[in-house]
């Protein structure tokens, strides 16, 4: 049996950049990171002494005898490059919902592949990690999505994500004072809006537009040399949520797709309360909003959105690991 635990991320900065049709234009940078909330994956080899031959266990419950019977689009594509004949358990567990902003579903697939990997027997990098999920996420599964979210899932930590025109990518980790990290971790909230979505839909109506908002999406990118010259430098941390509230302004431009009506009065609920800033979390339409508020306005932000759930976390440096292994 094994067990793998994939966090989830927060991206800052740069997002639409990450796309194929854009990187292979222009290239793309993201300024993001993993957090303290996971996504877990078990696997063990099913004993052969049951009607079925699969049984995979997530929101629902399937119990099938082929691999192309099963339901879940993600599973069922990665298991048809591990059939060996033997019966297969898998359960899919995560702290947050999915569908909400957080790159739940790379996080998925990453953390997948490193346990049926490690059921080989097998020990995989981050960067085979992320590459081999962009795969199938991009290419097997035809989903709509960047690059991001499966490296930081992968390699974890606070994170400058560089793509290259030629599909080649680097990480650089964003290395700042402790004290200044933890100063800048303080002025962070996360509150789910319950407003859960496909990100892939809402991502198709954004990529569409790409040809016509090209000034944006650059203006996003150079917001990633900011923010990080923002935390680098030590200049008053308010600048960054004032960043942070003109890269929204900027990302709900892209599409009517990203925001809606009810979205736009919580977050403007919550500047009239004390945040500097924000935004919704992926592609937008729906799931967590990040808030940056100075610590002591954090108070009142929690009255003014107390029908909402707030999500207190942490930085995590770790990225996807097998944390149980029993061959």
């Amino acid at each position: 049996m094994i067990i793998s635990r994939t966090p989830f991320r927060v991206s800052f900065f740069g997002g639409g950049t990450d796309y194929p049709t854009w990187v292979e234009k222009y290239g793309g940078a993201v300024l993001s990171t993993s957090i303290d909330k996971y996504c877990y994956v078990s696997c063990r080899h099913l004993p052969p002494f049951f009607d079925h031959k699969y049984r995979i266990v997530y929101s629902r419950l399937e119990h099938v005898t082929a691999v192309d019977e099963i339901e879940h689009p993600a599973i069922r594509e990665v298991l048809r490059a591990y059939q060996d004949g033997n019966g297969l358990e898998i359960h899919c567990d995560a702290d947050l919902p999915a569908r909400s902003g957080l790159g739940s579903s790379s996080s998925f697939v990453v953390g997948l592949l490193h346990a049926m990997e490690g059921l080989r027997g097998r020990r995989v990098t981050p960067k085979w990690l992320a590459e081999e999920s962009t795969r199938y996420e991009q290419q097997v599964l035809g989903e709509t999505v960047g690059y991001q979210d499966q490296i930081a899932a992968a390699y974890g930590g606070l994170n400058i994500l560089h793509f290259k025109k030629d599909g080649n990518f680097t990480v650089e980790p964003l290395i700042l004072p402790a004290e200044r990290k933890r100063e800048f971790g303080s002025h962070l909230m996360l509150f789910f809006t319950g407003f859960s979505r496909i990100a892939s839909e809402v991502a198709k109506s954004k990529v569409a537009n790409f040809s016509a908002k090209e000034k944006q999406l650059h203006a996003m990118r150079a917001m990633v040399d900011e923010a990080v010259e923002i935390l680098a430098s030590g200049q008053a941390l308010a600048a960054f949520g004032e960043l942070l509230h003109q890269a929204w302004l900027y990302k709900r431009s892209l599409s009517e797709s990203v925001s809606t009506s009810h979205i736009d009065d919580i977050y403007e609920a919550a500047r009239a309360s004390g945040a500097i800033g924000g935004k919704l979390l992926g592609a937008g339409g729906g799931g967590f909003l990040l808030l940056f508020v100075q610590p002591e306005r954090q108070a009142a932000v929690r009255g003014a959105l107390s029908n909402l759930i707030h999500v207190p976390f942490r930085f995590e440096s770790g990225g996807s690991q097998v944390v149980y292994y029993r061959g």
